[in-house]
Order: C-alpha cells, then structure tokens, then sequence
C-alpha cells in the first residue's frame, strides 16, 4: 500500500487524557475553555479526536437531555403512538427530522416531499422509486428494507428495540453536529471508526458518502475522481489502499487521524468554517 498513513505512533502519549475530569456539555468547553467558534489545528483535532471517543456514552446522555433534543424526542415517540399509518406519521415534520437524521438522511429533511415518497415505497419491486435512485445514491434503500412501510406499516418502528436505536441516535447525531461545529470531519471520523470494518471492496467505500470522504481525505486522493468512471473510481482507491486492513483497528485509527490531519490543514489553508447546513450532511446514522 502507497500513500501517507500516519501508523505507529502513541497518540496517548502526545495527548495523555486527564482522568477524574467533570461531565461538560459540549467538547469545545473542555477543550479550549471557550463558548463558540471552531479550531484548525492539527494537534487540537487529534486530541478532540481521543476526546470524544473518551467521553462519548456521557456527552451524548448530556446532548439528550438538552431541551430541543428532549421535545424532538418527545414529539416523535407521542407522533409514533397517535399515527394510523406510515403517511400519518411522516407528514410530521418532527418525527421526519428525526427519523431521517437518526438513519444519516439529515441533508434529506429539507426535502420532505421526497423523503415521503421515498420511505413509503416497496424495496420488493424494482420499478419502485427507492429502487429508481439506489445506483446513485444507495443510502436509502438500507432504510426502506429496515422500515418496510409499505408492506408493513408503522410494526417496525412500534417494536421498543427500534425505537430506543432511534431516539438514541438521534441524540447520538445532535452530538457528532455539535463536535464538526468546533473540529472539521470529527463526526466522520467517529463514524468511520465504527462503520470501517464492515467495508469490504472499493465499490462499497464510493457508495457511503461518509466513507468515501474519509478514505479519499485520508488518502490524498483528489475529489474530481467523482467525475471519472466507477472502474476508474474502484482503483483510485485500491491502488492506494489494501482494504483489508480495515479489519485491523489499529490501521483504522490511523486513517481516520490522518483524515483529521488533513481535514485540519486543509482549514488552516482555506481559512473557512463549515456551516451548521453542511455539517448536517456530515453525520453518518446510528441506526442502519
């Protein structure tokens, strides 16, 4: 394998964690002591990095228990047990935001009319519409297949299982926006530590949007590849990568730190921030 993957070294040892440290509410506040605003530094982001895997299970509790998240999670629970149907339950507009962004579709809840259209749909037939868009975008049919609305109405979302994952991950995903909002790419990076080893061909890497963006980040590999043919894609990526090695959480860690790195300096360069708008895009979902 070519490229510039960062790989042995003892992160622990430049960013020793401070044990016995109180709960904080946001990871800005334990890290620089401030309110707002967002950090470029590649040191920093390494160490929000170990940060949040540090206090993740704690600050997402604190996240739920903010007051938006909390009514949001109210209404969508109160929404679920009033619905007579499917459509009843997604005509509202809360309990979509928060099925959507819990599942990774949060850039998808500014186009409910299509979410609508799109989650009510039969995964059986392949004239249907989730079918129709999977070969360009394949982050939906995981979700119809999860839901089947269409064959099944509202059984699956009624089972206590599924509606803890949900609610949880849409605590979970609230968390991660609120890390991009101080560290570029951390909500990805989370998510591609979780999600790397079930990656097992190039073609998969180019399907997940957030996969994709950390592998080719992480690799140097230039974005206009987006435009060349899926064949061309595949090797940009496997001559770069041994795809194995996500199996290995070691590699993984590593890749997902030379993301950061990039991600930071490449802030550094541009001098820009992220909006709160493409940080929602961002975020990888919890349930499927």
């Amino acid at each position: 394998m070519s490229g510039s993957i960062t790989s042995g070294i003892d992160y622990s040892v430049l960013f020793p964690t401070t044990a016995g440290t109180g709960a904080t509410s946001s990871l800005l506040g334990a890290l620089y002591g401030t309110g707002g605003g967002t950090t470029s530094s590649p040191t920093a982001a390494l160490q929000a990095l170990q940060t949040a895997q540090r206090d993740q299970t704690k600050d997402i509790a604190t996240t739920a228990s903010q007051p938006q998240i909390a009514r949001d999670i109210a209404a969508f629970q109160a929404a679920v047990a009033n619905a007579k149907t499917p459509a009843d339950l997604l005509a509202n507009p809360t309990a979509l935001k928060v099925l959507l962004t819990a599942n990774g579709l949060s850039s998808d809840v500014a186009y409910p009319a299509l979410a609508q259209k799109v989650l009510l749909s039969d995964p059986s037939n392949a004239n249907s519409l989730v079918n129709q868009i999977n070969s360009t975008d394949a982050t939906w049919l995981p979700v119809v297949q999860t839901y089947q609305f269409a064959t099944k109405g509202l059984a699956a979302l009624q089972n206590p299982t599924a509606m803890a994952a949900i609610t949880s991950g849409y605590a979970e995903i609230s968390w991660r926006q609120s890390l991009d909002a101080t560290t570029p790419g951390l909500s990805n990076a989370l998510s591609f530590l979780q999600k790397a080893s079930t990656m097992t061909s190039a073609n998969q890497i180019l399907g997940d949007p957030v996969i994709r963006d950390v592998v080719t980040t992480a690799l140097n590999i230039p974005l206009q590849i987006a435009y060349q043919d899926s064949t061309a894609q595949q090797n940009a990526i496997t001559s770069q990568l041994d795809i194995s090695r996500l199996q290995d959480p070691k590699f993984v860690q590593s890749l997902a730190q030379e993301y950061l790195l990039n991600k930071a300096q490449a802030a550094q360069t541009s001098g820009t921030t992220p909006s709160l708008d493409s940080l929602a895009v961002q975020a990888a979902g919890l349930v499927v």
